[in-house]
């Protein structure tokens, strides 16, 4: 490869990374604090964000994984994409002006709306960043570069998520100027799909996989048994989904946590979270060296102890009576926000590549699709299940207008603390299978 391909190869990598990072930040964050401060303060409308959108994304990596493979492209799906995503986040936004004027009411209908608007938002996205985009990286990827691409893939989300939060927090403000975020970030995804017209390019060795009519390729892909016959990756993915419900409990309801029960405004709930993922950032590089040796297994461990102790420190230590909301100085909060972006750093960093490794040349589109299977569908499906109820239970009030709301508390760290120590049981059947393999 040329040196000039590759400086263009990697702007992409991180132009066309960090947008999606930013947008799939502002869904999982920003989104959940919209509904708060514009809808009413009720899980369960989060709940069913997070539920359809996961299945909308998930029938996204299916479908367009089988085209992609089966015309040999992925530049014109990360295009038109990201340009599609874009669009839709501004639409999001506007679900707001459907609201009624009186306060506290909140009807079905403006709840069915918002819900819609994310799921058709997360159709997009996948389409353009879970396939387009990381079925582009899988096809560049190298024993070169496999340890470099990895440390890129498990940093853009944590440069997203303290980009997104800062920038996306001075955005909103205080006077909460949700549609501003919504106009700035979708215009520079879609001008990020504009740009990877011209810019990106498909790998040089990709080419066409059709194995029979649409229908059966797509249907292929639901082969249990054939499935299961990659014994080390189907653990991988059991591992990547135990994880992942655990982070989805808590991480979701992040910002209605930080802002409406510990008192932070969204400004300064963005400094707090960036200062702390920033220096957890530092970890890809020592990881970089370890999973170009092998020691993925290894390193899993390490993230998932550092995240557990993060959550429970959190859980246990920090109140709303133990912050100084106005001030950016709370070393215990900044403490646990440190060692939770350590933990899901590096297990995000050793995951991404010990998985794409394993993946079948032919179907890289089509096992993109059952990555997010284990990574958006069933944690976000059954992440609700568990922190509803918690919410529900622990965080119910009267709000000023008389009515009844709820905010996530202390309880629902403590439980993803202990729920995530859950990811060594498939952690250990990986670690087995890679070892048989070898």
């Amino acid at each position: 490869m040329k040196k000039k391909d590759g400086a263009q190869l990697w702007f992409m990598v991180w132009a066309l990374g960090l947008a999606g990072q930013l947008c799939w930040n502002m869904e999982n964050q920003w989104f959940n604090t919209f509904v708060y401060a514009r809808i009413a303060k009720d899980p369960t409308i989060i709940s069913w964000m997070v539920a359809i959108s996961a299945a909308a994304t998930t029938f996204s990596t299916f479908l367009f994984g089988c085209i992609s493979d089966r015309i040999g492209k992925r530049k014109i799906l990360i295009s038109v994409g990201y340009i599609l995503w874009g669009i839709f986040t501004i639409v999001f936004g506007l679900t707001q002006y459907l609201m009624p004027g009186s306060p506290g009411v909140v009807l079905t209908g403006v709840a069915a709306a918002v819900v819609a608007a994310d799921a058709v938002m997360s159709f997009f996205g996948s389409m353009g960043n879970d396939i387009g985009f990381n079925a582009w990286i899988n096809d560049h990827m190298n024993d070169n570069n496999r340890g470099q691409l990895g440390a890129a893939l498990a940093t853009q989300p944590v440069i997203g998520t303290i980009a997104g939060t800062v920038v996306g927090g001075m955005l909103v403000g205080a006077d909460n100027q949700y549609m501003r975020l919504f106009l700035v970030m979708g215009g520079l995804v879609i001008a990020l799909g504009v740009l990877s017209l011209f810019l990106a390019q498909d790998a040089p060795g990709l080419s066409p996989s059709v194995k029979g009519s649409f229908s059966h390729q797509f249907f292929s892909i639901f082969d249990v048994p054939a499935y299961l016959k990659h014994r080390e990756l189907v653990w991988v993915n059991l591992t990547l989904t135990v994880y992942f419900i655990a982070f989805n409990v808590y991480f979701v309801h992040l910002g209605n946590y930080m802002i409406y029960y510990l008192g932070f405004s969204a400004d300064m709930m963005g400094y707090i979270e960036g200062l702390g993922l920033a220096a957890a950032m530092l970890v890809t590089l020592p990881a970089i060296r370890l999973l170009n040796a092998g020691r993925a297994p290894l390193l899993t461990a390490v993230s998932v102890i550092l995240n557990s102790v993060g959550l429970l420190l959190m859980g246990l230590l920090i109140r709303p009576d133990r912050v100084n909301p106005d001030s950016l100085w709370n070393p215990l909060l900044i403490a646990g926000v440190l060692l939770v972006g350590l933990g899901y750093i590096l297990f995000l960093q050793t995951i991404t590549v010990w998985s794409k490794q394993l993946y079948p040349e032919d179907a890289r589109g089509q096992f993109e699709g059952i990555r997010i299977l284990f990574f958006v569908l069933i944690p976000m499906v059954a992440a609700p299940l568990i922190s509803n109820p918690i919410i529900k239970r622990s965080g119910e009030f009267v709000d000023e207008n008389g009515f009844t709301a709820y905010l996530p508390t202390n309880t629902l760290f403590l439980v993803s603390g202990f729920l995530v120590l859950l990811t060594f049981i498939p952690l250990y059947f990986a670690s087995q299978a890679r070892k048989q393999a070898k």
